[in-house]
């Protein structure tokens, strides 16, 4: 049976004293709420901060991103090793602002999937279509395609430590939500992708998220449909009422 993950991406907010002030808010309200996971992923300067407080609470915590090289002359990077060491248990690779700011590709997601892998992290993998392809009718296409390349490699033992998340592009930070119907028929075809590659026990226990938008007001509707195991939160994530709304759902 796959595991429901509810999962905040911070993006660049929050200092440290927010972060522990954050957490601790959360922290009762969310507390009993097992059926789902619950994770934050944080700048890196808060990751510290955020073990220190979620210690001996149900709330896990994750950076938003990683470097594919184990050390280097790679300045402003972060290895899977360092995050290891601070108590990071989770890591998102390939979100879409990291393709579409700072030349993410395929290629890049794949190397830093396999270095998280490696030092033990459990990887939150997005992957998703733009506005166009949406228009012009290939998202299917796109998604299968993406799932294949950022996995190339990667075992289906491994599979037991990747979440994906489906986020179509239009709809990060826009507002704009797909369907319940849409989220469920594309978080499928990644489904019968990762069917097509490992197999059916393999596709039928993988964490498939939706990340476009989901809040307080739409996250039941969405969690309800069959593919959508959960969510990678933004804005709602940083709204302690909010987010505990999205875990309530979950849950």
């Amino acid at each position: 049976m796959r595991r429901t993950v509810i999962a905040g991406n911070w993006k660049m907010n929050m200092t440290p004293a927010q972060t522990k002030a954050f957490i601790t808010d959360l922290a009762p309200m969310v507390a009993g709420m097992d059926k789902c996971d619950i994770v934050l992923c944080v700048p890196y300067v808060d990751i510290a901060t955020a073990v220190e407080a979620a210690k001996g609470t149900n709330i896990k915590i994750g950076a938003e991103n990683v470097h594919f090289a184990e050390s280097g002359a790679y300045t402003g990077e972060i290895s899977a090793a360092m995050l290891c060491e601070i108590g990071t248990e989770y890591v998102v690779i390939g979100h879409s602002e990291r393709r579409q700011y700072f030349g993410e590709t395929d290629e890049t997601v794949n190397l830093r999937t396999k270095a998280a892998l490696k030092a033990g992290l459990k990887v939150i993998l997005c992957l998703g279509e733009v506005k166009e392809e949406r228009l012009n009718g290939i998202t299917n296409e796109v998604v299968a395609m993406q799932t294949k390349l950022d996995l190339l490699g990667i075992s289906a033992e491994e599979m037991k430590n990747i979440i994906i998340a489906y986020e179509p592009v239009w709809a990060i930070g826009t507002g704009l939500t797909a369907t319940p119907e849409q989220a469920d028929e594309t978080c499928g075809v990644i489904r019968a992708t990762l069917a097509e590659i490992y197999g059916s026990e393999v596709a039928e226990s993988t964490t498939i998220q939706y990340g476009g938008s989901m809040n307080d007001a739409n996250a039941a509707e969405l969690l309800a449909k069959v593919n959508v195991d959960g969510g990678l939160i933004g804005g709602a994530s940083l709204k302690t009422d909010k987010f505990t709304a999205i875990v309530k759902a979950a849950n």
